[in-house]
């Protein structure tokens, strides 16, 4: 583990008489670079010290090898900064960052690092990642499954210059996604908080039940209108929830 957190997370620092709730850690969904979560992390900072990740491929990492799969990216994550020192952990992953979070729960239970929650915005449930339909690779299917998902606007899928390192960046998190397995029986000791969009066409209300089989601890489910992104709709409001439970 590092001593030092990679110039590559992103600190979003919260006020000082909140430092003994400890960090809030931002987990982007596939092909996401951690600018796209500045407007959450702002907020979530209210609570606390905040941090994105980054994941490789995209940005500043953009030269980084990619990873082999979701536990890869995990540990590559993990061993990025003295996460011992922002303890205890809150974690928030939205759509595959939600997976990637949960794997680096794992990852910190095991060296004796607190995480309290773990918040999953519309993500699918680890134990059954490995029997969904693979999920595509190619430039003409990625931008086609990326403008199907939402969350980027059209204009900048039909520029070609954003449209190529956005393939880049989706593919490098797609192919880690379609090489990652998880028995139903893993599970963290953290309470695990599920949220979705009443109206999403990628994770429906089963598979976001089936978290609370991933938890030795508390486990909730709500919903908000809105689909996949609905978060982009509800941003203070989410982040009101997780700042105030605790």
């Amino acid at each position: 583990m590092s001593t030092t957190f990679a110039a590559w997370i992103k600190h979003v620092p919260g006020p000082d008489r909140q430092s003994h709730r400890g960090a809030i850690v931002v987990f982007p969904h596939a092909g996401a670079a951690a600018a796209s979560y500045r407007k959450l992390a702002a907020a979530l900072a209210a609570g606390g010290d905040t941090f994105i990740v980054q994941y490789p491929q995209r940005a500043e990492r953009l030269n980084h090898p990619a990873p082999r799969d979701i536990h890869d990216l995990a540990r590559g994550l993990f061993q990025a900064g003295p996460w011992h020192r922002a303890a205890p952990l809150r974690l928030f992953g939205h759509s595959m960052g939600a997976v990637v979070a949960f794997e680096f729960a794992r990852i910190a239970e095991q060296r004796g690092i607190a995480v309290r929650k773990l918040w999953v915005s519309a993500g699918p449930v680890p134990s059954a990642v490995a029997d969904l339909p693979e999920l595509p690779t190619s430039d003409t299917e990625l931008l086609a499954d990326l403008a199907n998902m939402g969350g980027t606007d059209p204009r900048l899928l039909a520029d070609e210059e954003f449209a190529a390192l956005l393939t880049n960046a989706a593919r490098c998190d797609y192919e880690a996604l379609n090489r990652y397995d998880c028995s139903n029986g893993v599970r963290i000791r953290a309470d695990i908080h599920v949220i979705g969009g009443r109206h999403d066409n990628r994770v429906d209300a089963g598979s976001l039940h089936r978290w609370a089989n991933h938890t030795d601890g508390r486990f909730t489910l709500s919903f908000f209108d809105g689909g996949h992104f609905y978060i982009n709709e509800h941003t203070n409001t989410v982040a009101n929830r997780v700042v105030t439970n605790v």
